[in-house]
């Protein structure tokens, strides 16, 4: 990589939209060698995502309507993290909120940018051990059913398109590094 060459400097922004979750701007930058283009980025607060990993080495799951993409989806919890909100606390509350449980451990196993073209989004990912069972509490707007499924069923879910979400089939591959059953 040429070291600067690829800098781009803002020379002005403009905010688009301010809402509940993200907010929306439009900045006008230039390049090391003069020419000037427009980038449109989505500014989030960033998400944790947890895989719930239970002794038979199953991981939980929730299925849920999600109206972005007209249909339900198969996905790990997850969740955005709320203004000054550390990532491992929020792991730990939208566990519980979501799966309705509590875990003895919490790993965190992998960071990542969600689409880095037009968002500030960074994901963090934990693996979330020793679960015990303390009741759900979704948010008010949420319809979540929580799914106990195997990971070689979660792999052949993956394969047939019946979890197509990013983060859940990121997460679903990350935890084979962690699990004992050398089967999979």
């Amino acid at each position: 990589m040429h070291e600067g060459s690829l800098m781009e400097q803002c020379t002005s922004t403009s905010r688009v939209f301010n809402g509940r979750i993200l907010k929306l701007r439009v900045d006008k930058v230039i390049f090391e060698d003069g020419l000037e283009a427009t980038r449109e980025v989505v500014e989030h607060p960033g998400a944790s995502v947890i895989i719930p990993l239970l002794e038979d080495n199953s991981i939980l799951l929730v299925q849920q309507y999600r109206y972005a993409v007209g249909r339900e989806l198969l996905e790990i919890p997850a969740g955005t993290c709320q203004i000054g909100e550390q990532p491992e606390l929020c792991a730990k509350r939208e566990l519980q909120e979501e799966t309705g449980y509590a875990c003895e451990s919490l790993e965190k196993v992998l960071e990542c940018y969600v689409a880095p073209g037009y968002s500030t989004e960074k994901i963090h990912f934990y693996l979330a051990r020793g679960l015990s069972r303390i009741g759900q509490n979704p948010d008010e707007d949420e319809r979540i059913t929580v799914v106990q499924i195997s990971i070689p069923t979660a792999l052949s879910k993956i394969r047939a398109g019946e979890i197509c979400d990013a983060k859940t089939i990121c997460a679903i591959f990350r935890v084979m590094d962690f699990v004992k059953d050398s089967t999979l």
